[in-house]
């Protein structure tokens, strides 16, 4: 008796065909085109999620360093006074303080001048 491939195939298309949804036309409708593109797409999500937090400590980064310049110093001196008197706060946290809650802010920075 022989054996009928439809099924196994048609199950491999529905999973391409699934994952490129929201494509353009020809990454959906062709299978070949559709494989290709979902290749390149998780290719590109595992160097973007490596550029996403580059990206956000640049974000961090200013956001800090503005706020230490309306505090009379700059984000290096702010780095460093934090560490040599053992505040160990990381960027994201610092970040947020600069933005939602400058007294908290100023405070830190205050703190960290003094020693």
């Amino acid at each position: 008796m022989r054996v009928k491939r439809g099924v196994t195939s048609h199950k491999r298309h529905t999973k391409i065909r699934k994952a490129t949804k929201g494509m353009t036309h020809s990454n959906r409708a062709s299978i070949k085109r559709g494989r290709q593109a979902v290749t390149k797409g998780l290719q590109f999500a595992t160097r973007d999620r490596k550029n996403r937090k580059r990206t956000f400590r640049q974000l961090w980064n200013t956001r800090i360093n503005a706020a230490a310049r309306l505090n009379a110093t700059t984000y290096s001196k702010l780095i460093a006074n934090l560490k040599s008197s053992n505040i160990i706060l990381d960027r994201k946290i610092l970040a947020e303080l600069a933005v939602n809650e400058p007294k908290a802010f100023t405070a830190i920075v205050n703190s960290a001048k003094q020693k």
